[in-house]
């Protein structure tokens, strides 16, 4: 069989651009396939060892980091809080030779987000390109009790935000600072991006999330260290997509008893109800599709406030309702759900009933973050780095118990994501939030050895 060369047709740069990036892509994923199916053994495993031994002597400058951060309140409305947390990983970062910039968040109405960048002295554009993902924020206000780091016992600590999730943090930074320090991350290209908006995300998301979606464009893979489900033999290949969605409802005020008569109609409750329940029917078992009105507000007038969540509504038994206002959510683990949901939302809302009209509003919000082929291989590959160090495999997470993260906004734009590998615990979102400190070693261990193991497949 003869091949013949020729030189191929020119083509404009950006589809050149698009097509050397699909290359990229297609023989990474060939490595990861190849290296899921081989022996762990293949592997060095002097230099894990020697990875190991370096994060061990870590540690206790890691836990340090952990307090200090954990002390300092950052919920998302606390500007100068989350900049401080950023300002403290800064200097993380710094002192392991990554470049570091704050990115000022005044336009999106947040405090802002943190990046760190490192590329490798010997890499070159076709090496392997990383992105993590962490968070400064929490869901604790300024003014809330919980505020401080306390050591229940030898393994448990107490705090706000420690496992969602300033642990996580920590763990990228260590991870990184072992390898850096062993000459590991010569050959690879890293880029972290710590965001201070992830619990209550600023608008617009084209600002807030611009930071990760550039990330993930840039990336081969996307690595989140959130605490997923909260256990260590799990890590996130899908999370659900999460948006807002508004109903409001007018109808035709008159007295009770002219309620279903031609002139007035069923007034705004009876619709609402209408609409609501034909949600429910209609959609509650497609897929992995949820839908929830979390408020509701009718009667003769409503009031409500998005900031605090909290409303007031005036109505009479004896008059027909002229308002209704519901405020929910829509989580969907597909593109393919939400715009299904989206499209029969609309349609049943458009079915009113006489004497009345209906508006639903879908905002925007978190994509969702599909159960791909390669999610699974990187799971795959993160398992067989646990049982090589003695953890035990690693399943994925059922996308039901793993809420809307950041990593959603890079999924899309990566060829392999994995999210939930920071620091476990329990209690998340609460006053009862408490890390397992026994996995804070072991995920370390094991993003590390990821990391390692996945810039060998490139070369």
């Amino acid at each position: 069989m003869t091949f013949i060369l020729t030189r191929p047709m020119a083509l404009p740069a950006e589809k050149r651009k698009r097509m050397k990036k699909c290359q990229l892509v297609l023989l990474l994923y060939f490595f990861i396939s190849f290296a899921v199916a081989a022996s762990p053994r293949s592997f060095d495993k002097e230099t894990e060892a020697s990875i190991v031994e370096q994060i061990n002597k870590i540690m206790p400058n890691a836990i340090k980091t952990l307090e200090e951060s954990v002390n300092i309140n950052s919920g998302t409305q606390n500007f100068a809080g989350v900049k401080k947390v950023g300002m403290l990983f800064k200097q993380e970062f710094d002192a392991i030779g990554f470049e570091t910039e704050w990115q000022d968040g005044s336009s999106f109405n947040r405090s802002g987000h943190l990046l760190a960048t490192y590329q490798g002295k010997n890499a070159g554009k076709n090496d392997l390109k990383i992105l993590m993902i962490g968070h400064l924020d929490t869901v604790f206000a300024k003014d809330d009790p919980f505020q401080r780091y306390e050591p229940i016992d030898d393994r448990f600590v107490a705090g706000p935000g420690i496992t969602d999730m300033k642990g996580g943090n920590v763990i990228i930074v260590s991870a990184l600072s072992a390898l850096m320090k062993l000459d590991l991350l010569n050959k690879m290209s890293i880029r972290v991006v710590l965001t201070g908006d992830e619990e209550r995300s600023g608008r617009p998301l084209a600002l807030s999330k611009q930071a990760l979606i550039d990330g993930a464009k840039w990336a081969d893979i996307a690595l989140g260290f959130e605490d997923g489900d909260s256990n260590i033999e799990t890590a996130v290949v899908a999370r659900r997509g999460s948006v807002g969605w508004q109903l409001e409802v007018t109808g035709t005020p008159a007295h009770s008893s002219q309620v279903f008569s031609k002139e007035v109609g069923f007034g705004a409750i009876y619709e609402g109800a209408r609409i609501l329940n034909s949600f429910r029917e209609e959609l509650s078992s497609y897929g992995n599709l949820t839908f929830n009105p979390g408020v509701i507000l009718g009667g003769t007038s409503s009031q409500y406030d998005a900031q605090t969540a909290t409303g007031t509504a005036f109505g009479k038994s004896n008059v027909v309702s002229k308002i209704l206002k519901v405020r929910g959510d829509i989580r969907a683990l597909t593109p393919e759900e939400l715009e299904h949901a989206k499209t029969t939302m609309q349609q049943i809302t458009g079915r009113s009933l006489p004497g009345t009209q209906s508006n639903l509003t879908i905002g925007e919000g978190y994509p969702p973050m599909a159960p791909t082929e390669g999610n699974y291989k990187l799971l795959s590959l993160y398992s067989d780095v646990s049982e090589s160090l003695g953890y035990g495999k690693v399943a994925a997470v059922n996308p039901r118990n793993a809420g809307a993260a950041d990593i959603s906004f890079a999924a899309n734009y990566v060829e392999m994501a994995l999210d939930g590998l920071g620091l476990m615990g329990a209690g998340g979102h609460t006053k009862d939030e408490k890390a397992d400190m026994d996995s804070f070693d072991k995920n370390t261990h094991k993003a590390a050895i990821l990391i390692y193991r996945l810039s060998q497949m490139r070369h």
